[in-house]
């Protein structure tokens, strides 16, 4: 499996609208989902066809089969470096977890109060028998802190799209005039960001696509990489962007995810070790410790229900684990995690799509296993493909053991 690394710059606002049930007003998301990006390439591919696609043809196998390319969101890459500037980043796009904290009167990272992340003391904490109710250094009360952030050398920066409306009226077509009664707004994300020094708004993004498909899909995007639309209001001249590509490998191995789970545990030894001034009878079981987290929203379903947690059967089945699992091979140990609703527009179909419970992305879903050694090659299968349904689409991207999680409070960012 190969990956297409896609920067895209926007040249006109961008109405990428999310419709929340029993609501009029359609808001703007803060990135790009991956299923915008999916229908409109697909529907560039579609214009270009000189016959209709068939079954077992490349259209189905880049877009309908079971082993479809993955569209994954496009991110916002531009990081507010002080107060109005911003400047694009050359680092990765990161997401927090819903477990990174900063302080309520002054949030934000250095050289604000800086944010920290809680999910190994607050585990410490309640097998130790104590409440975790956590604060910063200077005793200052702390809430959760979202959002992308990038990470250049020592430095950490905050990555944020700003947003503004467009207030539109309907035409009467018989009289060409303004409509009575029908005055409506869009929000759109801004196609620049700063207003002393401007710059293009820009997101990061990347197709996983298979090895015989690679190359035709790049060289498509490349030859018509000024012509793409996003979002809503094409006809009104909004959703122009230019799509810039690369063409990398995509390799995910088992030593990699094997190195950052053992990192993981062995920081949550570390701690658990200064936990125990509280309580040293408690000894820290022999187990392997990992994080699974959303790096997208996620369509979860257990028992044909919709659910918001990963539970140890369910990770088994994403993994492809057919032996029995109890709480000695995987268990859930703790889950932060928190729902929202998702709908969309097929333009295919011209209907809109079924409203879907989701998973927000940025939970965490701590685990322990006592076999290690069987984990780590399933896992790192599984997160280039995600977990759930839709992960075509962009939805159900995770990230295992992500490094945020060892920002303790002492070395807040």
């Amino acid at each position: 499996m190969k990956q297409i690394v896609l920067t895209i710059t926007a040249k006109a606002p961008l109405a990428i609208g999310q419709r929340k049930p029993g609501g009029s007003v359609s808001e703007a998301m803060d990135y790009i989902p991956g299923t915008v990006i999916r229908g409109a390439i697909a529907a560039g591919i579609l214009q270009q066809a000189q016959q209709t696609p068939e079954p077992g043809d490349q259209f189905h196998a880049l877009l309908v089969d079971e082993t479809a390319a993955i569209f994954q969101n496009a991110y916002p890459a531009i990081a507010q470096v002080d107060e109005g500037q911003y400047q694009p980043s050359s680092g990765q796009i990161r997401l927090l977890p819903a477990t990174a904290l900063s302080s309520k009167t002054n949030p934000g990272f250095q050289p604000k109060a800086g944010v920290f992340d809680a999910l190994i003391d607050s585990f410490c904490a309640g097998e130790h028998g104590h409440f975790y109710e956590p604060n910063d250094l200077k005793g200052d009360r702390v809430e959760p802190f979202k959002g992308f952030y990038s990470q250049q050398g020592d430095h950490y920066y905050s990555h944020a799209i700003s947003k503004r409306l467009l207030t539109r009226v309907g035409i009467n077509r018989r009289r060409a005039t303004a409509e009575e009664n029908i005055l409506y707004s869009l929000e759109v994300l801004n196609e620049t960001q700063g207003k002393t020094s401007p710059q293009p708004s820009i997101y990061h993004s990347a197709i996983l696509v298979a090895d015989d498909l690679a190359d035709p899909l790049h060289q498509f995007i490349r030859q018509h990489e000024r012509s793409f639309r996003l979002g809503g209001s094409n006809s009104r001249g909004l959703g122009h962007v230019h799509i810039q590509t690369e063409l990398q490998d995509s390799l995910v191995d088992a030593e990699a995810i094997k190195n950052r789970v053992e990192q993981f545990t062995d920081k949550l030894r570390e701690r658990w070790s200064q936990w125990s001034v509280f309580n040293s009878s408690k000894q820290m079981p022999d187990k392997t410790y990992f994080t699974l987290d959303l790096q997208s929203d996620a369509i979860l379903t257990e028992n044909w229900r919709r659910t918001m947690v990963i539970s140890a059967e369910m990770l088994s089945q994403f993994a492809h684990i057919d032996s029995p699992i109890d709480d000695s091979i995987l268990k859930l140990e703790m889950a932060y995690s928190s729902y929202d609703y998702r709908s969309g527009w097929n333009a295919a179909w011209g209907l809109c799509k079924d409203v879907e419970l989701v998973t927000k992305m940025g939970s965490v879903f701590l685990f322990s296993t006592n076999n290690p050694e069987q984990w780590c090659e399933p896992l790192a299968r599984l997160e280039p493909r995600g977990v759930g349904d839709r992960t075509s689409e962009g939805y159900g991207q995770i990230k295992i053991c992500d490094n945020f999680h060892q920002m303790f409070r002492e070395v807040a960012a």
